[in-house]
């Protein structure tokens, strides 16, 4: 948990805009979405694909069929890195929530097919393979292109100096004229202030893939005009990656294995927990199979008082299932926003395997995350000087601001008279837009 030092400034939503061009670009955990600036402070999202599969965003993934010895590695992304997997299963090396590695220093790079990729390499490759699937080609030169960055990156011990460095030496490839970078809650409060019609202290709660980011800001409306002040910020690393993995460590692992025992030197010993959280940490699956804990639970395998259920656990490792499971388990916490219970079917584990998870159980398993959440919102508030009753609105936006307990966790603390939401996938890319085109952008840019 932290929570950043305050700045302030009074500066205007509305104002004569500047640039002629500019773009938001929103790269998330789980998603990516692009927005571009339009007249009079607003913003529209920006499509990919074709008809008739057009798309507001797609998923932040990334894949590279091999090409053999004499040819680079074929990179796709989003849907259609998925098909690439789908249709050459065994010949492309899949990655997904790339954001996730952005602020480790364990995180060197990964080798893809016997060629070196850094992470500004992977990301580059991300984005600009993005941009090739617009449906309107987007043209860079002499563009400002305003990018999100979280209040708190995601990780145990997160480098926020490093993960900018990794930021900016990637996108400084694509060849806009000038990058910035807005926290992402701040993003999506410019976009929330576009339906006030009264002054209001807003709160912000931003609930991506890898964090849970919360910023405070005061509207005010003057002649017209929507002044802004930012009065606070803070977070934690906890967010919607987080209660997947509740539900496969609480689900799935034990089929696999976790929780069972080896022998040694006599002595029955449980199978090390952390091998088995590498496989429900799906980003970390990618760089799993060349891993020393991954070498070791092969060595272990001769020894496992439960042999088959480790055997299919490296079964499930060499053929690249993390994002299957990854589906299968998001589909599922899906359904229980809107269901007392799902059912979650991962047909690697077998054709007939499926539990039923309750919602009640679900919220169980992740009470503890939810209280951290909390916690780290109290922290927010009182580095601003802020009370509860002191909050006019909530804005709630984000894949997992759909989660019944989340939505309550607010509404117990605020009142439901008081939240809002809306746009949870696009809110933060057109935010991002509608602040690169004023004049004053680069007063809301952070490092």
């Amino acid at each position: 948990m932290h929570t950043a030092t305050r700045h302030f400034a009074v500066l205007r939503v509305s104002e004569r805009f500047a640039m002629s061009q500019a773009f938001g670009l929103d790269f998330g955990t789980s998603n990516t979405v692009m927005a571009q600036s339009l007249e009079q402070g607003s913003a529209a999202t920006l499509a990919f694909g074709a008809e008739p599969d057009i798309l507001k965003g797609i998923a932040t993934v990334l894949s590279f069929l091999d090409g053999g010895a004499s040819r680079a590695p074929e990179p796709e992304v989003g849907p259609w890195a998925i098909r690439q997997f789908i249709e050459h299963a065994g010949d492309v090396r899949f990655i997904q929530s790339l954001k996730t590695f952005v602020a480790s220093r364990q995180f060197k790079g990964t080798g893809v097919f016997g060629r070196p990729f850094d992470f500004e390499a992977l990301m580059e490759t991300l984005i600009s393979k993005a941009f090739d699937h617009l449906t309107v080609p987007l043209d860079p030169n002499g563009a400002r292109l305003v990018v999100g960055r979280p209040v708190i990156f995601a990780g145990g011990a997160p480098d926020e100096m490093l993960a900018m460095a990794r930021y900016r030496a990637a996108l400084s490839r694509l060849g806009f004229g000038e990058i910035l970078f807005v926290y992402e809650p701040v993003a999506a409060a410019f976009s929330f202030a576009q339906r006030l019609k009264n002054d209001a202290t807003v709160l912000v709660a931003d609930f991506g893939g890898g964090t849970t980011d919360y910023s405070l800001m005061r509207f005010s409306v003057e002649g017209g005009h929507v002044n802004a002040t930012p009065l606070g910020r803070g977070g934690v690393g906890i967010a919607g990656d987080t209660f997947d993995y509740r539900i496969i460590d609480n689900v799935i692992l034990p089929e696999l294995g976790k929780g069972s025992t080896y022998r040694s030197m006599g002595k029955q010993l449980e199978m090390p927990p952390n091998l088995f959280s590498n496989f429900a940490r799906w980003h970390l699956l990618s760089v799993f199979k060349t891993s020393d804990d991954y070498r070791e639970m092969k060595k272990l395998l001769r020894w496992c008082d439960e042999p088959e259920k480790i055997e299919q656990f490296i079964e499930l490792v060499e053929e690249d299932q993390g994002y299957p499971l990854y589906k299968s388990v998001s589909d599922a916490k899906a359904r229980l926003s809107s269901e007392e219970s799902a059912e979650l079917r991962f047909e690697p584990l077998g054709k007939d395997f499926a539990v039923t998870i309750g919602r009640d159980d679900f919220e169980s398993w992740i009470s503890e995350d939810l209280t951290r959440m909390n916690t780290a919102l109290d922290a927010t508030l009182k580095d601003a000087g802020l009370a509860d009753t002191d909050i006019d609105q909530v804005f709630l936006t984000g894949g997992t601001s759909f989660v019944p307990a989340v939505r309550r966790m607010f509404a117990n603390r605020f009142g439901q008279e008081r939240l809002a939401s809306g746009e949870e996938l696009s809110s933060i890319a057109t935010g991002l837009a509608v602040i690169g085109a004023r004049e004053d952008a680069a007063d809301w840019a952070v490092g």
